[in-house]
């Protein structure tokens, strides 16, 4: 875990140098009343116990597990950096991609989980990006959705026999939608009690962020995924197959 950490740390000192100017990114701040604050923590925190129970596990099986989920973790982290302000949501949240859905499928969605909330956790203390009291709603909707429903793309993605870049096309953009699906819910229930109808203000905050630049971003990110994937079968097959995401045969993998 120390190693996981360093890297996280080496491309967060490189990014704040490179920068003056924080902006507020994920659900902001001071925007969660007391009980979805820790209605939220209670969710994620067993994902992210799994997620280091994993990482435990499998940096037994496979040495160049560790220095991996290092690199993917500072991969999500820089992705998430790039805020882009939903001018219509009044400062509550701001688009950005996410690169939960890659991590998710070379690392599995537990261990995925785990990277986006050590990610969101630094943005938090260091760049005023999120906040410490809607960590847990942020890792639920980036790290939890994001990976698990980016994974489950994959699976599905290679169950139909798909080629490869499709299947990491369909893993990114998945997960970015799912991200903004769950951020959008979790808005949505604060109208509850207000008056207000919650499906009305999921779908309107979903439909905000899908019409101004996420529903770009989860195209990008998605053809993203799919060259990455296809790069490194090309490159270094061997890491597909150590980590499950090919099988030794002697048929080519359709790319």
């Amino acid at each position: 875990m120390s190693r996981i950490i360093s890297v996280f740390t080496l491309v967060f000192s490189l990014f704040f140098a490179a920068t003056n100017t924080a902006y507020a990114m994920h659900i902001t701040e001071g925007i969660l009343p007391i009980q979805w604050v820790l209605t939220w923590f209670a969710v994620s925190a067993p994902f992210v116990g799994i997620g280091v129970y994993h990482v435990k596990r499998k940096k037994r099986k496979m040495p160049s597990y560790l220095p991996l989920v290092g690199m993917l973790g500072a991969a999500v982290f820089v992705f998430s950096c790039f805020p882009i302000p939903v001018i219509a949501l009044n400062g509550m949240a701001t688009s950005h991609p996410c690169g939960t859905g890659l991590s998710a499928v070379l690392l599995g969605p537990f261990v995925s989980v785990l990277i986006a909330a050590i990610a969101l956790l630094i943005q938090a203390l260091f760049l005023a990006h999120g906040g410490l009291t809607t960590l847990g709603g942020n890792i639920f909707s980036m790290g939890i959705l994001g990976s698990f429903s980016g994974y489950f793309a994959f699976k599905i993605a290679q169950r139909c026999r798909l080629p490869l870049f499709w299947c990491g096309f369909l893993a990114g953009m998945v997960s970015d939608l799912f991200t903004y699906l769950g951020t959008s819910i979790e808005l949505g229930l604060l109208v509850i009690g207000k008056g207000g109808s919650f499906l009305k203000a999921t779908a309107e905050i979903f439909g905000v962020f899908m019409m101004t630049s996420q529903g770009v971003l989860c195209i990008v990110e998605g053809i993203v995924v799919g060259f990455v994937l296809v790069f490194v079968y090309k490159r270094k097959p061997g890491i597909l197959l150590q980590l499950g995401l090919t099988k030794d045969d002697t048929r080519p993998v359709q790319i």
